[in-house]
């Protein structure tokens, strides 16, 4: 049996694209498989996937150097066939890798220069100098992989060049995982939000549709689950509003869905940043596959999907008034609704969910021979 170890120093160790679906799909297919994590809450085995912890360190300096070092060496112990690593910072280790005659894929969740240029906590005089530089340290070293993977098949004009093995594998849906939450009759006046919770993510405009929206619909509740920071909620224009959302903080993908069970509308209304315009909110494909009529931004990405398919309402994502009319507008028409609801989960199964991914990722193992 192929022995396949994934890396991070990054992502918890029940990341939904690295365990739920990569090392799930890979321990289903006749590979033994570890997975290498720094989160501080040590070792376990879970679906028979081997989970080694080598520690959560205080600052993102001793992450990004003392970390992977760490994550190298447990690496080398392991002595896998293969090597599939998951954040920017491991590209150095990856290299150390190959040159002890591993094989090793590259995993490009996000398109790094882009998001760099968003990054709060980076200057901004400093934000366009140090993207220019990663994609420069990019282009030079991910080359010597034996193969790249992407999230978004808009990642592909910047490094299809760079290596003949490239494979797109999506984020999409596992369909088994949600079918429990579906209903197309949902009954409350509530909405629902999951991810990453922030004014680029939305927070700010949504708040502010919520304040219209309770003047004609005084019921209405908004769930959001996801990490937060303390600056995002210390406003005080959210006393105003505070008996119509909360906020849960993270939870797990089976535990937040639980808040959607009587919502009538699924959230992903991102702000036109340039790396969000290019890339799937995976969420939007969850929010389908259990009947929740989609509200999202007016991206083209986003339109040729859910306008045409008519699974919900795209939105400028920087109008609240749009995003408040958008929204009454479902939660006053039930059959509507349903119909959106409904459309989106036939989509799903047809063509937006894990099984489809599932099989480039298990064809880029064979290629390299795992």
């Amino acid at each position: 049996m192929n022995k396949v170890g994934h890396l991070s120093s990054a992502h918890n160790r029940f990341d939904t694209r690295i365990f739920f679906k990569q090392c799930q799909s890979l321990a289903n297919n006749n590979r033994k498989v570890s997975l290498v994590i720094a989160d501080g809450l040590g070792n376990e085995v879970r679906d028979d996937i081997s989970i080694f912890d080598v520690g959560k360190q205080k600052n993102r300096f001793r992450r990004i150097f003392k970390t992977t070092n760490d994550v190298y060496k447990k690496a080398l112990e392991l002595n896998c066939d293969i090597y599939h690593l998951h954040d920017p910072e491991l590209i150095r280790i990856g290299l150390k890798l190959k040159r002890d005659g591993k094989k090793v894929i590259f995993d490009i969740h996000e398109n790094i220069a882009f998001q760099i240029l968003s990054k709060e906590y980076i200057p901004k005089f400093l934000r366009k100098i140090i993207s220019k530089i990663y994609r420069l340290y990019e282009i030079k070293k991910l080359k010597k992989f034996d193969a790249l993977i992407i999230a978004e098949h808009s990642y592909k004009k910047y490094y299809s060049s760079l290596n003949k093995n490239l494979v797109t594998v999506l984020n999409m849906p596992k369909i088994d995982h949600l079918k429990k939450f579906y209903s197309d009759n949902r009954t409350n006046n509530e909405i629902f939000y999951i991810g990453g919770i922030s004014n680029n993510r939305g927070f700010d405009v949504l708040i502010q549709a919520l304040k219209i929206l309770r003047l004609k619909i005084p019921n209405i509740f908004a769930h959001f689950i996801g990490p937060f920071s303390k600056k995002l909620i210390d406003n005080e224009q959210l006393k105003d509003i505070k008996d119509n959302f909360k906020l849960y903080g993270s939870l797990p993908l089976t535990k937040g869905l639980k808040y959607s069970q009587n919502s009538k509308i699924g959230l992903s209304v991102l702000k036109p940043i340039t790396n969000y315009t290019q890339s799937y909110s995976t969420k939007i494909f969850e929010y389908m596959a259990i009947g929740l009529p989609v509200i999202t931004s007016n991206f083209k990405l986003y339109k040729d999907i859910i306008d045409e398919n008519n699974c919900g309402i795209c939105v400028d994502p920087e109008n609240p008034n749009e995003i408040a009319k958008a929204i009454e507008l479902i939660l006053t028409n039930p059959e509507k609704a349903k119909e959106m609801g409904q459309n989106g989960s036939r989509l799903v199964k047809e063509k937006y969910n894990w099984n489809n991914e599932e099989f480039k990722l298990i064809n880029i193992y064979k290629k390299l021979g795992c």
